[in-house]
């Protein structure tokens, strides 16, 4: 719940009754002590600017660790607990959950997972205490207005196996841990203790490899819920697909077996497909999602900035670097590389057409060069955020879920939306790069607001 104060002038934005009560005070003092000057008015300023963290720090949600799920093997991989960010819904959404997947891609090799054992990636050591939710995870109606108070909880990415990998042995020199199968038992066993147990309503998502873990574990996450409940899957980013890079491999497929074998994955991938594909297919959503049977919305973009990157022109396919310039910033690519994205699309498209038209499966396909949208404020609810059919990606996801109306719309071709954030990239970035976009950084505490119209009275929501 968040309160607007109308004061002198002033209209303030306070995220409790409390902090509203309180503000509205101290403004109160120092108007009386204007001309006093003194210490007093210094102790206020001071008082305010305390109070003013206080409500920066707001949406900042702690971690919490999962101790004991180490005993059960479900550990990162060095051999860390697994850890997530838990912020308690509250009125109307006690009982509802949102469960979120953190992305942050796959290792697919010894080489590679050690590498991440140094950082978030790969160590709960690692990570931040606390993140800030912003776009569906956010807490303020203003900004999420169907799941602002909903229990949301943010799972942390340690595994490099979107939450696949078992392998019981651990190799006594490079002491990696494969296990993220088990982190994710973990944490439903958790959180379904906490009270998800009761839950009416619930959507597992995610965003990049945290999108594909929604696809990947999205009937088993209805399966854990009670048979009553409004239970739903949402993939952000996470529709990858098996195409051929600028060269004609398949890149992609190998890197994916790769991560497959690695973390002895298959035994964990969706039966549907195992039973009848090699389980190196069954990490891409194209091979499965249509023997998904609990209702599931795709969030992506046709010109997925990851996947232009790492599956059309991967680094392996492009030594000498033609498409880097390209890759960081779509307004820089040359005619006929513009040419191998639309053809890209048109593989992506093609890719999605095993969905079909049921309203179990929803989805929002833009033209923007972006990747995860649903978690970033910008793109997922503001005054200018990207839309199709003049629907945003908060509407449009909200309206499929409550059964409102059901949501199927493909974007025509780049550069036809003048609603796209297309992302921009760094020089000095590889695979994560900054979220800088052609309408300026999409950071949205580096951004202005845009809040609706205020009015001159304390208004609650």
């Amino acid at each position: 719940m968040y309160f607007y104060l109308h004061i002198d002038g002033k209209i303030l934005l306070c995220f409790s009754s409390s902090i509203c009560v309180c503000m509205f005070i101290v403004f109160y003092w120092l108007d009386l002590c204007r001309m006093e000057g003194g210490n007093i008015r210094q102790w206020l300023n001071f008082l305010v600017c305390a109070l003013l963290f206080l409500i920066a720090e707001a949406s900042y949600v702690p971690i919490t660790y999962l101790q004991n799920a180490v005993a059960k093997g479900a550990v990162c991989l060095d051999g860390s607990p697994p850890a997530y960010h838990f912020d308690r819904g509250s009125g109307t959404g006690i009982n509802n959950w949102l469960v979120a997947f953190e992305g942050g891609g796959w290792c697919n090799n010894v080489t590679t997972c050690l590498s991440r054992k140094t950082n978030r990636l790969g160590s709960s050591k690692q990570m931040a205490k606390q993140i800030a939710f912003s776009g569906i995870m956010s807490n303020m109606q203003i900004f999420n207005p169907d799941f602002y108070n909903w229990n949301r909880i943010k799972v942390r990415y340690c595994d490099g196996s979107s939450f696949t990998g078992d392998v019981e042995e651990v190799n006594p020199v490079t002491k990696l841990h494969f296990r993220g199968a088990r982190i994710f038992a973990a944490v439903m066993e958790d959180l379904l203790a906490k009270g998800m147990e009761n839950a009416r309503n619930a959507i597992i998502s995610g965003c990049s490899a945290g999108g594909l873990t929604s696809v990947l574990h999205c009937d088993r996450f209805r399966a854990l819920l009670p048979g009553g409940a409004r239970v739903k899957c949402l993939s952000d980013a996470g529709y990858f697909i098996n195409a051929r890079d600028v060269t004609g491999a398949y890149h992609i497929q190998q890197y994916f077996s790769q991560v497959v074998a690695t973390h002895g994955s298959a035994r964990n991938l969706p039966q549907s497909c195992t039973s009848r594909l090699s389980p190196k297919l069954c990490f891409f959503p194209q091979y499965l999602a249509s023997h998904i049977t609990t209702p599931i919305f795709f969030v992506n973009a046709a010109y997925d900035s990851w996947q232009i990157k790492n599956i059309l022109a991967p680094g392996v396919a492009d030594p000498e670097g033609h498409w880097h310039s390209c890759k960081l910033d779509i307004n820089n690519c040359s005619p006929d590389q513009l040419d191998l994205m639309q053809g890209f699309r048109t593989e992506f498209l093609r890719a999605l057409t095993v969905l079909g038209n049921s309203s179990y499966k929803g989805m929002f396909i833009d033209s923007c060069y972006a990747h995860c949208q649903t978690e970033m404020q910008e793109t997922w609810l503001r005054s200018d955020s990207p839309e199709l059919e003049k629907t945003t990606i908060a509407k449009a996801v909200a309206d499929w879920f409550y059964e409102r109306r059901t949501f199927h719309q493909i974007d025509c071709p780049y550069p036809c939306n003048p609603t796209c954030h297309n992302r921009v990239f760094g020089p000095e970035d590889n695979h994560q790069g900054k979220n800088v976009t052609s309408k300026g950084t999409s950071d949205a505490s580096a951004r202005k607001l845009n809040f609706p119209k205020l009015t001159n009275k304390v208004s609650y929501a």
